[in-house]
């Protein structure tokens, strides 16, 4: 896996960590943390999407790569269908509005 797209994957899961662990006092914070992670990850994921050759057609092809299986394994559960509906906007050339980012 590019190094890159590693590091911003292991911030995103640190800080998803993070929050399970946050006392009420510091939930607001830890939430935003991980929100602004998760969402550094999925720039770095999309510009490592675009220099792919050949370029996936499809989600099914882009999530059959193997650094996409170790991204996966790799995240949370709860973030699973969040990454895959990610892949399909990159994969439709499309980006997430900040107000339909996942609340």
């Amino acid at each position: 896996m590019d190094d890159k797209l590693n590091e911003a994957l292991r911030t995103a899961v640190e800080a998803w960590e993070e929050m399970g662990k946050a006392d009420y006092d510091h939930s607001e914070e830890a939430a935003e943390r991980f929100e602004h992670s998760f969402y550094r990850f999925i720039d770095v994921f999309r510009e490592w999407v675009r220099g792919l050759e050949p370029r996936p057609n499809s989600v099914e092809q882009l999530m059959a790569l193997d650094t996409c299986a170790e991204i996966v394994k790799r995240l949370p559960a709860p973030l699973h269908l969040n990454f895959e509906t990610e892949a399909e906007l990159i994969i439709d050339g499309r980006l997430r509005i900040d107000e339909d980012k996942y609340d």
